[in-house]
């Protein structure tokens, strides 16, 4: 019998990206001496998609003295520093490995910012693999995505896997379609109301962690 799978989405679930993003845009805004105007538009294009291709769209609507190439780079050298995931976390992803589960992180975005942001706050070291979208040009939902992601933890899909996300879409969907048990991070909304719904529906993702150490206990008597 293989060990059990958990697959964690990145952003909003390991880690706080609007929270990190707010930040980041306010400092933006002001070392181009932008309008409060301009740093919601900011804040609003890299939120729905932070890409190079998103740095030039700024980079020509603001006319910004730098390029595309620096603008991207800075992005990812400022976002590591600011990001960071809560020490509950960190030690339940490791908890997690010690109980015998397989730990990968399945994200979609473009691999500089993602890798980046898995190393500054130590979440890459505690997971046995990760996959990026960008890696292999395989987005959340698509079933594939999750079958690369357990790959990457030297494992395949099965009837043991979970995925633990907040986008209904792409976590819960997806990985419902993928064949995984599936757990929500609310962060205070509820679930939409004409939606199949999750397995479980947790606050955050430590709440998830230490769920998923309960079944621990089903996987050990199972393989018993």
């Amino acid at each position: 019998m293989q060990p059990p799978l958990v697959l964690f989405d990145l952003d909003n679930t390991l880690v706080d990206r609007r929270g990190t993003l707010a930040g980041w845009a306010a400092g933006f805004t002001a070392q181009y001496g932008l309008e409060d105007e301009d740093q919601a538009n900011v804040l609003d294009m890299v939120a729905e998609r932070a890409y190079p291709s998103t740095f030039e769209a700024i980079r020509t609507q603001y006319r910004l003295p730098v390029s595309t190439a620096e603008l991207w780079h800075t992005y990812c050298t400022d976002i590591a520093a600011l990001v960071s995931c809560q020490a509950g976390v960190l030690n339940g992803l490791e908890e997690l490995r010690a109980a015998g589960w397989r730990v990968g992180v399945a994200t979609n975005g473009a691999a500089d910012i993602q890798r980046a942001k898995l190393r500054a706050t130590g979440i890459s070291e505690r997971v046995d693999g990760v996959f990026v979208s960008e890696e292999a040009d395989a987005r959340k939902p698509q079933t594939r995505h999750f079958a690369l992601a357990a790959a990457r933890c030297g494992t395949v899909l099965g009837d043991s896997g979970w995925m633990v996300g907040d986008n209904p879409v792409n976590d819960i969907g997806g990985g419902r379609s993928a064949g995984l048990r599936t757990i929500w991070i609310g962060n205070g909304r509820s679930w939409p109301p004409d939606d199949p719904g999750p397995d479980h529906v947790v606050p955050h993702a430590r709440a998830a962690i230490d769920l998923l150490l309960l079944h621990s206990v089903d996987y050990t008597r199972t393989a018993a």
